[in-house]
């Protein structure tokens, strides 16, 4: 490839060949795909059935003049496409912040000289010098580097930063794995380089993620679709209903036009004006619930796709793990210490392997994290806390540096032995950086008492070999192969626990030797540290929480298969003998074999974005409703492509949370959890107020049709049954949606996708209710009739309130599908019986205020007659 390009590397391109190259690749950008306009986005609030049918009846009720209802159904119907579009008008900003995400300016060899240009006019062949904290603008080849490491977590998800070298040890590997290939959008940590670009824009490989990105089509959510369904059964309905009662009064000798317009009023009836409506409002109140357990909910509809999720991807790297790394095991004078604590908090003990907390400090132990700590370019900023700062353990520091020297840095304080403190008692004189082929770092520090000595950190073979003596309880002896046995074991035991393990020495310096250019020989040994990027406590409970729901975790990390199985095993993601995959196997398979295998497999490592798509189209094609969580640009695509996409808050990209449905504030896998119990509540409580709103409406279409059977005028006028759905049924749905949860909630298993709203018998018990809610109504219009001498306004008057008031009555009906309305505590859904003071209050504003008396055509009732409306309501209850 260096040679391909024809670049000078001394010199860099000439500023001649610039615009030739410009010419044939373009700028330097990730391309701006088209995004949907606002109007787009508001228009397609109206697209569902439901609405379609609304503006239809709009239509039809403004051309027979009854221009109220057409007003109100124009109203509610805006009303609730207003309230979609502010959920859903972030439109896609993936790419832009893709593009915010790389390089804004680079410095390239160009004519001999380093310049400063824009990122964007980065060119194939140009030389980029990178330094530490430069952002990498383009894809290319190292043919320099010096204690070059480069944080690639955004593309891998690995937990550390990657050492590069010029030359690549893992040619056969998978190309984001290479050492001597640097990518766009990475960072550099430390060290510095010299990189020929060999890709730019599109051409990268954040580029690729790009374009996946764009590709991914969006899919209805399981609540979208089944609404959708619901709709297109209501309009049969409604078209059913307005056919029979045509031909019945046909049959009969009525009028055809006033058949016409009774049969509009039982389409009203037949439609729940307000369901739209209430579905969004009853989304947007679980949205803020789930603020509250730091959940971000994206798009509405995907609330409820978490209750039927069947399985979670989730990334490792500060997902399942707190990325942070921590020391876990210590082995000095011959024996092991755990470590506990986790991430950067200062409390922890060291435990020895009997179980003993180590209350005084051995002399071997305080001599090893010293070494860790002076051997170290790390710091730690330690945050205000008052005069007893120094002496509080629970307190958290913020690292800047290295994460592995962070952790020495984290381990040492523990045992308050504190950066200040070594490097006054240790004062460093010189600096053997780390080198990717040494694979260790030593520092040349001068004590207080005016001596000499050594440090030296790195790679456990390599710092052994450079051992010839150990020291064991304070005393020094020649090490032996025996000693560099066990070592090695050790050493081995902690790699298995997924461990990073580094080795520690030290050595005595006359100044005669301090310009020896081989100073890293004939060291004394003292002791390892294994560290390793800690699981989070609370990860290990979501996941058991997940499995008792029914819901299979799925770890998906870029990390090393031994690190991402430790892990794995230690959250019980996976057991001993569970099946694990890397992004190499996955290559090897065929789409046939990956599918006849994805549900044994809960651990991939080592994969890449395309590794990730595939996994959860897999997952998709079996039948699976799957969750994705991530954090950086390389989960974008599979987070986009997931039924729903969950996305880190603190540390996620924001690639990602663009591409998202659902962003956890915290970062934390545990609220995973309360979120898809929130998405089981949302969608219990939508089965109840469908419940209650079909069941109402079920009640006033069978009023409507009795009446026509026995040849009695219409009982209901169209702006009553108007008022009824859009007003009075209303105020309880939306109460309903807020019920508290049922007790087995999280311990069923997860709904079928597919599975119809009526489902577990809700069909049936939806035309019983409005079956008992129609009798008591047309039972009330007779009987009103008949004492009423023929007054039909307070006939219907009567069966308003009689059809208004079963409503209520049933709305606590509605809270359990197993358990009687007498069987529930009332006051445990405040919201409900303020919901129903509040109907009732607008009753009797309808029946008892003169101007709403006109619009609405009611009379004023007396106290007999509203026991008789109580009474036939009450009815349907106890039936």
């Amino acid at each position: 490839m260096l040679d391909s390009l024809g670049t000078d590397l001394s010199r860099g391109l000439s500023s001649r060949e610039i615009p030739l190259k410009k010419k044939l690749f373009g700028e330097n950008q990730l391309k701006e795909f088209r995004t949907t306009p606002p109007l787009a986005i508001f228009l397609n609030q109206f697209k569902d059935t439901i609405t379609l049918v609304l503006l239809g009846a709009t239509l039809i009720s403004a051309y027979l003049g009854e221009i109220a209802d057409a007003v109100a159904i124009t109203a509610i119907v805006i009303l609730n496409g207003i309230m979609g579009f502010v959920q859903e008008y972030r439109t896609e900003k993936s790419l832009q912040a893709l593009r915010e995400m790389t390089a804004p300016t680079a410095r390239v060899l160009r004519d001999g000289k380093i310049t400063v240009i824009p990122a964007r006019d980065v060119v194939p062949g140009d030389v980029v010098i990178l330094e530490s904290g430069d952002i990498v603008p383009a894809d290319g080849e190292l043919f320099e580097a010096e204690n070059l490491k480069i944080d690639e977590s955004v593309l891998t998800g690995e937990s550390v930063p990657v050492e590069k070298s010029a030359e690549s040890r893992d040619q056969e590997g998978l190309k984001i794995h290479r050492s001597n290939l640097v990518f766009m959008g990475t960072m550099v940590v430390s060290g510095r380089g010299k990189m020929l670009v060999t890709q730019i824009g599109m051409g990268t490989e954040m580029g690729k993620i790009a374009g996946m990105i764009e590709e991914i089509e969006e899919e209805q959510t399981p609540l979208q679709k089944r609404l959708d369904h619901l709709g297109k059964q209501l309009v049969v309905i409604c078209l059913a209903i307005c056919v029979i009662v045509a031909l019945l009064g046909v049959i009969r000798g009525e009028n055809l036009y006033d058949m016409f317009l009774f049969g509009v009023s039982l389409a009203v009836a037949a439609i729940p004006e307000g369901l739209p409506a209430v579905v969004t409002m009853v989304l947007t109140l679980g949205v803020q619930r789930m603020v509250k357990k730091n959940v971000l909910i994206r798009k509405l509809t995907a609330v409820e796709t978490l209750g039927c999720a069947t399985v979670i991807c989730s990334d490792k790297t500060g997902t399942l793990t707190e990325n942070k790394m921590t020391v876990r095991k210590i082995y000095v004078d011959d024996g092991i210490l755990t470590v506990t604590g986790s991430g950067y908090r200062l409390e922890g003990d060291f435990v020895t392997q009997d179980g003993r907390l180590l209350r005084d400090l051995p002399h071997g132990l305080k001599k090893l994290l010293e070494i860790s700590v002076s051997c170290n370019n790390a710091e730690l900023t330690e945050p205000k806390a008052g005069l007893l700062g120094k002496f509080l353990k629970s307190r958290e520091v913020i690292p800047s540096g290295d994460p592995t020297e962070a952790a020495l840095l984290v381990a040492a304080a523990k045992a308050n032995i504190l950066k200040s403190d070594v490097e006054k008692a240790y004062r460093r004189i010189k600096e053997i950086p780390f080198d990717s082929e040494r694979k260790c770092m030593s520092v040349l520090v001068k004590s207080r008492r005016g001596e000499l000595f050594l440090f030296t950190k790195g790679a456990v073979d390599v710092v052994l070999g450079l051992c010839d003596g150990i020291e064991v309880n304070g005393k020094l002896k020649e090490i032996t192969d025996a000693d560099k046995k066990k070592i090695i074991e050790i050493n081995e035991d902690m790699g298995r626990e997924a461990l990073r393990v580094l080795a520690f020495a030290y050595k005595k310096v006359n100044l005669a030797q301090t310009s020896d250019t081989n100073l890293e020989r004939n060291l004394i040994f003292v002791g390892l540290i294994g560290m390793i990027d800690p699981p989070r406590p609370e990860a290990k409970v979501a996941v058991e929480k997940c499995f008792s729901a029914g819901i299979r975790p799925v770890m998906i990390t870029g990390d090393h298969r031994a690190t991402a199985l430790a892990v794995a095993r230690e959250l019980n993601i996976t057991s001993e003998g569970g099946k694990i995959l890397t992004g190499q196997e996955l290559d090897d398979m065929s789409e046939t074999d990956f599918l006849n295998c994805v549900d044994d497999v809960s651990v991939y490592a080592r994969v890449t974005p395309k590794h990730k798509l595939r996994i959860v189209r897999a997952l998709k094609k079996k039948g699976h409703v799957v969750a994705m969580t991530g954090d950086g640009v390389n989960d974008a695509p599979a987070v986009k492509e997931a039924d729903i996409g969950i996305s880190m808050g603190r540390n996620g990209t924001d690639v990602t949370k663009e591409a998202s449905a659902m962003i956890l504030m915290d970062d934390n896998f545990a609220s995973i959890v309360a979120a898809v119990e929130e998405g089981r509540i949302i969608y219990d409580n939508i089965r109840k107020f469908i419940r209650y709103l079909l069941s109402c409406n079920t009640g006033e279409v069978l009023t409507m049709l009795w009446a026509s059977l026995l040849g009695l005028p219409i009982p209901l006028l169209p702006i009553q049954v108007l008022w009824m759905n859009l007003m009075t049924d209303g105020l309880p749905a939306i109460a309903l949606g807020a019920d508290p949860p049922e007790k087995d909630v999280m311990s069923r298993k997860p709904r079928q996708k597919n599975e119809s709203i009526f489902s577990r018998g809700m069909g049936r018990r939806i035309f019983y209710r409005g079956f008992l809610i129609s009798l008591a109504t047309i039972a009330a219009y007779l009987i009103s009739n008949h004492y009423g001498h023929g007054d039909l306004s307070f006939a219907r008057t009567v069966a308003f309130c009689t059809l208004i008031v079963s409503q209520l009555i049933f709305s606590f009906e509605c809270r359990s599908e197993s358990a009687a309305v007498w069987e529930q505590n009332p006051f445990s859904n405040l919201y409900l019986t303020l919901a129903v003071v509040c109907s009732a209050a607008m009753l009797f504003g309808v029946v008892y205020i003169p101007e709403l008396q006109a619009i609405f055509r009611t009379v004023p009732l007396n106290e007999e007659v509203w026991l008789l409306i109580l009474a036939l309501a009450g009815l349907g209850a106890v039936l």
